[in-house]
């Protein structure tokens, strides 16, 4: 079920007519589509964009624009401020509810691991799964279970079971989740093997992800 969102009209571009938007509780963003004859200057109410990203980041929205008719879209870029992590711009892209779309969703590991309860560290790699679908079958999260991992398992990416649909486009031996051995049990030169191994998947992780973004954009 698509969200409703109000967005206002504005004119003003200026760094200073930004800044003034912002102080007044609104996000300037724009919207954007190949059904769009050209690009919607607007804003937002930063407050309910918030509570938005933190709920439901990839939910479809019905974006209300005066004088501008309603439109289906989904967030496709929030700008932030590096220090304070304040929203500064938001980019709405028009969708169509027939066509698939690409969007990042939320991994959470579920379960309780025998390894853990051995005394092994779950370690969660990857955070996010690059999926393609269509915008109404968009999962809120993947859940992992972990309930079957021992000391020195693994779940990939090519382990995953997703609802019919939703394709993976992530690199399918991208490690998602392991279970590490307990450091007490392992000697200094295997405490830097492991290290070493955890920085390589980690590497390959966000490289895949970035060649992803580069390749979808």
């Amino acid at each position: 079920m698509a969200i409703a969102i109000q967005a206002e009209q504005r004119t003003g571009v200026t760094k200073g007519d930004l800044r003034q938007l912002r102080m007044s509780g609104q996000i300037p963003g724009v919207v954007y589509g190949k059904k769009l004859q050209s690009s919607a200057v607007i804003s937002v109410s930063e407050k309910e964009l918030a509570s938005l990203l933190r709920s439901h980041p990839n939910a479809v929205l019905e974006l209300s624009v005066p004088e501008g008719g309603t439109h289906s879209v989904m967030v496709a870029d929030v700008q932030r401020d590096a220090l304070s992590y304040k929203l500064l711009h938001v980019d709405f892209h028009q969708i169509s509810m027939n066509e698939n779309v690409r969007a990042s969703v939320r991994i959470d590991a579920t379960g309780d691991s025998s390894g853990v309860r051995e005394g092994g560290i779950l370690s969660v790699i990857l955070h996010e799964l690059e999926v393609q679908c269509l915008p109404g079958d968009i999962p809120d999260a993947i859940e992992v279970d972990v309930s079957g991992l021992g000391i020195g398992d693994s779940i990939l990416v090519s382990d995953l079971s997703l609802p019919k649909g939703v394709e993976v486009k992530s690199d399918s031996q991208l490690v998602i989740v392991t279970v590490l051995a307990p450091q007490k049990e392992l000697s200094e030169e295997e405490k830097d093997a492991q290290d070493v191994e955890l920085k390589e998947a980690e590497s390959r992780s966000d490289h895949a992800v970035h060649e992803e973004i580069s390749t979808s954009t």
